[in-house]
């Protein structure tokens, strides 16, 4: 992909580049610096340590975050650069700022108990074993937030002007849009489906004469069918077993969707009855924001009235606990989506070894995570230093991703205003990103490129 000295941006791939997590992408645009995205690496260890190394710029030196959506490989790092040194604002849509109000205090804690558990047990290699940052330092960084509405242009830099343009996938996710110069680059940030059950479809991408695009599912085409039945299907042998139903789930939007659906069978009296428990706190406050923002979504009044009846919340640590002794039939719908961490952690622990029981994936499983050695067929997984054998039934539900798969990204980029100069593919694993890269030459005859990390690029 051909580029000149003179450009109106710059930009450099400080993270997502060769894996899912950890989207990060400096723009320079002059003398300004602005940051699109600011999460966490997750899954591997060597992507995990990405997150204690100093940050590739000095965080001072940034005048400005976006940020695409409020999920934790797009935000979770904000509450680090913060303490690190940067004083810029951190401009995101209403509802993301919501949701960040939630999940980064949320993570704060989960980091400290998780570094309080470690220290507990001596499971760390690290004597004290600390969090990356604590609630407190989450807590402060929300300060910094600036809530904008969706197509708003708004002005992150002097000479830079910045919109955020409706993207599904979960409440508030968007697509950023920066103009400097004449130039115009669109971040496509995570792409939502078409015909998602809660989300409305994205929006077409913005003019641009650059697109940065993710690849999550840029291998692979999601497979036909109905999730409504798949989660049927194993409710009901696990009912039958009298077993209990863990599900690892994304605080933000497949908890919320996967409860949505629960209500739905038993209200149609399509499983056996069976308590469904939500035990996140984090996905509890997400659940009540699903009213704040009924034009983002598509459960209506009546549903989310439905889905809070039969949800039986756990409001505290004693009572989650208590979850682990009693018996099925019963499902724990609990943070997080990976199992990277949170109180699903003691849930896979307590359930996971007895046959009678289901462990239930709905989502993408990074490399590197607990979730993806479960969904590979692993017999055993690590657990707060111990190893956890796993015999119960393992499901992943095929239908339950949030975002775009390959078909779905190409006719994303198709229904863009004009073709860009080129596009480059972040966002996925190795093989995804590459197998996307191949088709968007092919069948849309444009150039695209898959950047490494810390990749420069001067855009003209």
């Amino acid at each position: 992909m051909s580029t000149t000295p003179t450009s109106a941006f710059r930009v450099t791939f400080l993270g997502a580049a060769g894996t899912v997590t950890g989207s990060r992408y400096l723009v320079e645009a002059g003398s300004s610096r602005i940051l699109v995205d600011c999460g966490l690496f997750q899954g591997y260890k060597v992507l995990r340590l990405r997150n204690w190394a100093p940050f590739p710029v000095e965080p001072a030196s940034i005048d400005a975050l976006i940020l695409s959506h409020a999920h934790l490989d797009h935000s979770g790092y904000v509450p680090r650069l913060v303490r690190s040194g940067f004083r810029g604002r951190v401009w995101c849509t209403q509802a993301t700022r919501s949701l960040c109000n939630i999940l980064l205090p949320d993570s704060g804690h989960l980091l400290e108990e998780e570094a309080s558990y470690a220290n507990k047990k001596g499971s760390s290699r690290h004597h004290p074993a600390e969090p990356l940052y604590s609630e407190q330092d989450a807590i402060l960084s929300l300060r910094r937030l600036q809530g904008v509405a969706f197509d708003e242009q708004f002005e992150p830099v002097p000479g830079v002007q910045a919109s955020l343009r409706y993207q599904g996938h979960i409440l508030g996710a968007a697509a950023v849009t920066l103009q400097y110069q004449g130039g115009r680059i669109t971040f496509s940030g995570d792409i939502g489906r078409p015909d998602d059950a809660v989300m409305r479809a994205p929006a077409p991408p913005a003019d641009s004469d650059w697109i940065v695009t993710e690849s999550t599912y840029g291998d692979r085409t999601h497979p036909p069918g109905s999730l409504r039945d798949e989660l049927r299907d194993v409710l009901r042998r696990v009912a039958a077993r009298g077993g209990v139903v863990v599900i690892p789930a994304f605080a933000v939007g497949r908890a919320q969707l996967l409860l949505h659906l629960i209500a739905q069978l038993q209200g149609a009296g399509e499983v056996p009855p069976m308590p469904a428990y939500l035990n996140s706190p984090m996905a509890r406050g997400v659940t009540d924001l699903y009213r704040d923002y009924p034009e983002l979504h598509r459960i209506d009044g009546v549903a989310l009235d439905a889905l809070h009846r039969n949800t039986r919340v756990v409001t505290d640590a004693e009572e989650s606990k208590a979850l682990n002794r009693r018996h099925g039939p019963m499902v724990i719908v609990s943070a997080s989506g990976m199992a990277t961490g949170g109180r699903v952690l003691h849930h896979l622990a307590a359930f996971a070894p007895d046959s009678r029981n289901a462990i239930v994936l709905c989502g993408f499983q990074a490399g590197g995570t607990r979730g993806a050695s479960i969904a590979a067929g692993a017999t055993t997984v690590r657990i707060f230093g111990q190893d956890v054998p796993i015999r119960a039934e393992v499901v992943q539900l095929s239908a339950a991703s949030a975002h775009a798969d390959a078909g779905e990204i190409l006719d994303w980029l198709r229904s863009a205003p004009r073709e860009p100069k080129g596009v480059f593919i972040t966002h996925g694993e190795p093989g995804a990103a590459d197998a996307l890269r191949v088709r968007i030459q092919r069948e849309l005859g444009w150039q695209a490129h898959v950047p490494d990390f810390m990749e420069s690029a001067s855009l003209n």
